[in-house]
């Protein structure tokens, strides 16, 4: 008796396909495409924005939204700073914007739950907050001169691999960020809780879920993963920018739908999150390679390939209905 596919393992056999895809054409097209340096870089220069998709896949498996990613993004490497700046020491400050990151999502997830208001609108009235209050810390790019920022960047921090290439610590921020969420989703009580609540929340109210709890805890997570993500852009630009970011949230949804999870909520994994930021990064670094493109051709191959993994969610969602 043969044994059938799970319909909810399809989008994440899709995203890693077309990655190989990329990444095999990227190969054969250009020489260099397949060194050690471009896949080190690919890992480093979206670290950012992976770490911030792992606080929105959370959300997306819950059936929530969350549009105020990229202003506590930016929020966070402003407010970072700011304070350092003013004398603070770095670890400080960057603890300090992991607490308010956190407590910021928390808030946004009680007024959801509290008085049953759509994630859409909460977190676009947190977006425009978020990025008011960047502005209010310091209205304009503001470096950071402090040894901290350059030694774990090039020096400390950066873990050798071959010659002279190094995994720079953003990338490692991302991959252990990675892991310790791939982790927390699939072996703990409260990623459990989570598929549950995104499956169907009426459900898991009769299961015994603690749906309130669970609820403001995702928003807090992501919260806490947006001003992560603004930590290690700090590291990445060595600055913090107030105007920085429009739009991440959007590049952080594209990931996570690539990477597989149903909008709908329930169905996902951590990992196709991670292959669905290479797959925007592959996508980049192809058209940089290519040379003769406009920029812009990356958000037309995105938009392209987004739509494409939401009819495939819309077939299988149908498919899946009785």
């Amino acid at each position: 008796m043969k044994r059938r596919l799970n319909p909810r393992y399809i989008p994440l056999l899709a995203t890693a396909a077309v990655m190989i895809g990329l990444y095999v054409t990227g190969c054969i097209s250009f020489p260099r495409f397949s060194s050690l340096r471009v896949l080190v870089n690919l890992f480093g220069d979206n670290a950012f924005l992976g770490v911030a998709a792992i606080g929105a896949t959370f959300v997306i498996l819950a059936g929530g939204i969350d549009l105020s990613v990229g202003s506590v993004v930016a929020f966070s490497g402003i407010f970072i700073a700011r304070l350092v700046d003013a004398g603070v020491a770095p670890v400080p400050a960057i603890l300090l914007a992991l607490a308010v990151g956190a407590l910021f999502g928390a808030g946004m997830g009680s007024m959801i739950h509290l008085y049953g208001l759509p994630p859409f609108l909460v977190t676009l009235g947190g977006m425009f907050l978020a990025r008011g209050i960047g502005f209010v810390v310091h209205d304009q790019s503001l470096g950071i001169n402090h040894e901290f920022y350059l030694q774990p960047v090039n020096q400390t921090l950066a873990i050798p691999l071959s010659g002279r290439v190094r995994l720079p610590f953003t990338a490692s921020c991302f991959v252990v960020a990675l892991l310790l969420a791939t982790l927390v989703s699939l072996y703990t009580k409260f990623g459990r809780n989570v598929y549950a609540l995104g499956s169907n929340e009426h459900s898991a109210r009769l299961m015994g879920v603690p749906v309130g709890r669970t609820k403001i805890a995702i928003y807090a997570l992501a919260g806490f993963c947006s001003a992560l993500g603004g930590v290690v852009a700090t590291f990445y630009m060595q600055s913090g920018n107030p105007a920085s970011f429009v739009g991440l949230e959007l590049d952080a949804i594209a990931a996570v739908v690539i990477g597989g999870t149903l909008l709908t909520g329930g169905v996902g994994y951590v990992p196709g999150t991670l292959m669905g930021v290479l797959i925007l990064g592959l996508i980049q670094t192809l058209i940089t390679f290519q040379g003769n493109l406009n920029s812009w051709w990356t958000r037309i191959a995105i938009g392209g390939l987004l739509l494409v993994f939401i009819v495939l969610q819309r077939f299988l969602s149908r498919k899946a209905t009785p």
